[in-house]
């Protein structure tokens, strides 16, 4: 254990004298005035545009109009989870096509400066994440510091080291049920302050650590008082956020207005109004299926599948060598994970028997059709139900396409 003499309380003022020899100078008013900008711009291209504003614009537009929380810690995991976002938009897969063909030498040019902000934004969060894992390396080692250098001291770090274990299975879990970025985030900061609960634990002596620091002898009570009131609102890191957090609530209100303006000007390159599938089916021509049966199948669907829940649609087929037909994508935005939807087609015996057509598997999108051998009723199945958390946005058509009936040949008169 080290040393306890000429241990003094760890009060706000006694951090202040300390905090005195690292001044941090506040930002440039170019940052302010930069968010201000792009926030602007931003709205700009919303109130031009012919596509309305989506609800997660909305959302992230009211997130940075808003003010960042008066929280060191918070701030760090917030601009991990916009440069996280920023990431995603710039990932060529996301972007326009016309960016992604670089089909002008203007959209050359911006794809550069695209890939030069993507360049900078993976070393930056890459520095982020790694100050955040070695600062709280560093309190929990300075804590234990002066924990008894025994069975007791190696409880308390394996009790550490299972409980990350834990928080990270939880995240694995949340990431392959096909949690977004900002679900994830949401689950980390929870979990940031699962471990603020814990650290008071252990100052206070109770919960987990009851049992193993009760009767510790030795441990200095000012320490065990710092980290009672460690992050209390007006304790002793108070000091700490006034004096540092205004740069970084800055920072925080820019990334949010860069991640902002990428979304809406991305989502908008290069609009054109496309007219798609305008009056005949999809898969086979108009000649083949007839007019009707192209107006019959013009209409989108949507729906929303539950967690856990399945959405099916049944089609009759009368003949076979008829069509069965389908078209669907997941809506999600930017804001959001790439998702799946499980989607499999049996068909449906008179006797209720059923056989297998298209074998289960998870799209984000698919298009694809089929010969029928059988008259019936084929069930097309989207399934959702491997998924705890998350409801899918699911846009669809489906058809079943009568039979294209040859017109008789004339009598040849001998």
């Amino acid at each position: 254990m080290a040393a306890t003499k000429g241990l003094v309380p760890i009060t706000r003022a006694y951090l202040a004298s300390y905090y005195d020899k690292y001044p941090l100078p506040s930002l440039p008013d170019a940052a302010v005035d930069l968010a201000s900008r792009l926030r602007a711009l931003s709205a700009d291209l919303t109130t031009a545009a012919a596509v309305p504003i989506t609800p997660d614009e909305e959302l992230l537009e009211q997130e940075a109009a808003g003010i960042p929380a008066h929280k060191i810690d918070e701030n760090l995991w917030k601009n991990r989870e916009q440069m996280e976002e920023i990431l995603f938009l710039l990932n060529k897969s996301h972007c326009p096509v016309a960016l992604q063909q670089k089909s002008t030498p203007e959209d050359a040019e911006i794809v550069s400066i695209l890939d030069d902000i993507e360049t900078k934004l993976k070393d930056m969060l890459k520095k982020l994440e790694q100050f955040q894992l070695k600062n709280a390396d560093n309190v929990f080692n300075t804590v234990m510091t002066y924990m008894p250098q025994d069975f007791r001291g190696t409880l308390i770090r394996q009790q550490r080291e299972r409980s990350e274990r834990n928080k990270q299975a939880e995240v694995d879990a949340l990431v392959s049920a096909g949690g977004s970025i900002r679900d994830r985030y949401t689950l980390l900061w929870k979990q940031q302050m699962e471990r603020r609960v814990q650290l008071a634990q252990l100052g206070s002596a109770t919960g987990v650590y009851k049992t193993l620091v009760r009767y510790l002898v030795g441990v200095p009570q000012v320490l065990l008082d710092f980290i009672q009131q460690i992050n209390d609102d007006n304790g002793p890191m108070e000091e700490q956020r006034e004096r540092y957090g205004p740069t970084l609530y800055t920072l925080t209100k820019l990334v949010l207005a860069i991640r902002l303006y990428l979304h809406v000007s991305l989502a908008r390159y290069g609009q054109r109004k496309f007219e798609v599938f305008v009056n005949a089916p999809f898969f086979i021509s108009a000649e083949d299926a007839g007019a009707a049966d192209a107006r019959k199948s013009d209409e989108y669907k949507e729906t929303i599948i539950p967690a856990g829940k399945t959405h099916e649609v049944i089609l009759s087929v009368e003949a076979v060598n008829s069509y069965i037909a389908w078209d669907f994508s997941l809506q999600q935005g930017a804001l959001n994970m790439m998702l799946d939807i499980g989607f499999h087609v049996e068909y449906i015996s008179p006797s209720g028997e059923k056989t297998l057509i298209l074998p289960y598997r998870r799209y984000e999108a698919d298009q694809g059709n089929f010969c029928t051998v059988l008259a019936g009723s084929y069930r097309l199945v989207w399934d959702n139900s491997y998924s705890s958390f998350f409801k899918k946005s699911l846009r669809y058509k489906v058809d079943a396409v009568p039979p294209v009936v040859e017109p008789a040949m004339p009598a040849v008169e001998p």
